[in-house]
């Protein structure tokens, strides 16, 4: 397949290095060392579907022209609007064309969600009661220095996304009445701690996010009526843990088994694999976006902010 990187900063740069020899053109209006200044300057006749990680204001306008010319797309987290009925126009327009408009959570290819995912559907852990997340990095700074990542609802989006999209590959249909509970702007203008989660949701879910984690964390911790699993750290910052714990009735120390990954992070290889397998059926994940998109709107209006 010939791919198109579209927006050549830290994103861009990762996927041109995993997609290697598929990359024909490379486009960015002010980066150095690129073909194109526009996509429109890429003759259609060069590429079969472009990795578009441009800042999120540029994402639809550039979505709609590729899927408009028969175009496969995976497009950097989260896809936003503030009008629902652009994602859906994008959806026909995907289905219309027969492409693929692929959202990239690459989370979903981490080897403990993987195998977290995998303890759920077996059913050992019973019925689940609370699934909690904390996911934190240091990059306040970083956040605070771009051009515009400093914006709308911040880390809630940023990461926030990432963390709701777990919330479906996990748990399948999730209730999105999200509640904001603490949103914070420390030493950023737009939030970089938030805490926030559904109890109208079955499990209940709790979402923690920051960019005051000095030292990058992630946790997820899930419970239910005949055990316990939890993830402990990335891969990318590893080592990794998985401990699944069996329940002791009617009451006591559980049994414990643990894995440990200590590993570069795969998640990037295994879903531009993932990518090109949806590119022969034209399948994608808008409807996973729509929803994402109606509960960060929700949580903007909590806030009083806008989304983008």
């Amino acid at each position: 397949m010939r791919v198109c990187v579209v927006g050549l900063g830290i994103q861009g740069k990762k996927r041109k290095a995993i997609a290697g020899r598929d990359v024909v053109a490379t486009v960015d209006p002010v980066a150095p060392d690129v073909e194109y200044k526009q996509i429109e300057s890429v003759p259609l006749e060069d590429y079969d579907a472009a990795l578009v990680c441009t800042p999120d204001q540029a994402k639809l306008d550039i979505l709609r022209y590729l899927l408009a010319n028969n175009k496969h797309v995976l497009v950097e987290k989260p896809l936003l609007a503030e009008d629902e009925s652009e994602l859906r126009e994008l959806l026909e327009l995907a289905r219309r064309t027969g492409t693929t408009c692929y959202t990239a959570y690459n989370h979903r290819f981490e080897p403990h969600i993987a195998h977290l995912k995998q303890t759920l559907s077996s059913g050992a852990l019973g019925q689940i009661y609370l699934a909690r997340f904390f996911y934190g990095n240091g990059t306040a700074l970083d956040v605070k220095r771009s051009v515009w990542r400093d914006a709308g609802i911040g880390v809630a989006s940023d990461i926030g996304s990432h963390l709701l999209d777990m919330a479906l590959f996990l748990f399948g249909d999730v209730d999105p009445q999200f509640t904001v509970w603490s949103f914070d702007c420390l030493e950023n203008r737009a939030c970089d701690h938030v805490l926030f989660g559904s109890r109208a949701s079955k499990p209940v879910i709790e979402f923690e996010t920051t960019l005051l984690s000095w030292r990058n964390t992630f946790t997820a911790d899930v419970y239910g009526e005949l055990g316990s699993a939890h993830v402990n750290c990335l891969c990318k910052w590893g080592p990794s843990a998985y401990t699944v714990r069996k329940r002791i009735f009617p009451s006591g120390r559980p049994t414990e088994e643990v894995e440990v990954i200590e590993s570069a992070d795969p998640t990037w290889a295994l879903e531009y694999e993932h990518f090109k397998r949806l590119c022969l059926t034209g399948e994608g994940n808008i409807e996973n976006d729509i929803w994402i998109n109606s509960v960060l709107k929700d949580i903007a209006r909590q806030v009083g902010e806008g989304v983008l």
